[in-house]
């Protein structure tokens, strides 16, 4: 079965689709499918279709939802011999499992090349992180579980994989800025500042890019912005290490500039 959940939810088996179209059969095999190859108890699972209200009947209008998948992955399963839904779809005590490859799962995809960009990067291997990390970030079609309804457990695995999402595209950022790659970031990160108006992360790697663009005068103008949104928002100032960015800009200071030499010092660690 190829699962996809980086986006709109889709589940296949043999091409044909298994997603149902009612909205807590959804949520059940959204559940299931990140958590694939695990057990999802069953208080989990009721824990997420009706959070702290569960009807008296929620264990037996929980056993209907699973059968109803089970019969869509019987039908798409057809006449193919040794298997059955059964076997996709488990039942253990006390909770559910469903059997699918991780290499099948878009989510687990892109923890995997995700963690290989990581490590390129720890290795100092720009090129490569730019490249697996690009990768890993091309598997999102739109942000995770966008038409399922979401309770308190999925809500939860929604914001962790949109974290996930953001560290990598700070990564892929930072290492595409060391390679020399600036100009090419200034319309991605003009959306993408806009996009996360009180992310510093983002904000700080937007006014390198446009300093060693030739635009000290914009980047000095992210920072204002940035400023007065947090001040706004939180009633705070920028972090220090934003702070000692506006002021290295304000001096020119040369350590900002794209140079191989100095790409390893304290102050580029700003930029991932």
């Amino acid at each position: 079965m190829e699962i996809g959940l980086l986006g709109s939810l889709s589940a296949h088996e043999q091409e044909t689709s298994v997603v149902p179209s009612a909205a807590k059969p959804r949520q059940v095999l959204a559940l299931l499918a990140l958590q694939a190859g695990r057990v999802v108890t069953v208080p989990t699972l009721i824990e997420e279709l009706w959070g702290d209200h569960p009807p008296r009947s929620a264990t037996t209008t929980l056993q209907t939802y699973v059968l109803q998948l089970r019969r869509r992955i019987a039908e798409a399963l057809g006449d193919r011999p040794g298997c059955s839904a059964k076997d996709i779809l488990t039942t253990h005590h006390g909770g559910y499992l469903l059997e699918v490859q991780p290499g099948n799962i878009d989510v687990h995809e892109f923890e995997r090349q995700a963690g290989l960009g990581r490590a390129a990067l720890h290795a100092g291997d720009d090129r490569t992180a730019s490249l697996l990390l690009g990768q890993a970030l091309a598997l999102w079609r739109g942000p995770a579980l966008v038409d399922v309804q979401i309770g308190r457990v999925l809500e939860i695995e929604a914001l962790r994989l949109q974290e996930a999402r953001l560290g990598a595209l700070e990564g892929r950022i930072g290492a595409d800025l060391r390679l020399g790659r600036h100009t090419d970031l200034l319309s991605e990160l003009t959306v993408l500042s806009a996009r996360h108006p009180m992310h510093e992360g983002l904000h700080a790697q937007f006014m390198i890019a446009q300093y060693r663009a030739g635009r000290a005068w914009q980047a000095l103008e992210t920072y204002r912005r940035l400023r007065g949104t947090l001040d706004a928002e939180l009633g705070l100032e920028p972090s220090p290490r934003i702070q000692q960015l506006h002021q290295s800009i304000l001096v020119a200071d040369p350590r900002l500039s794209h140079d191989l030499d100095a790409e390893r010092l304290e102050l580029d660690r700003l930029v991932g």
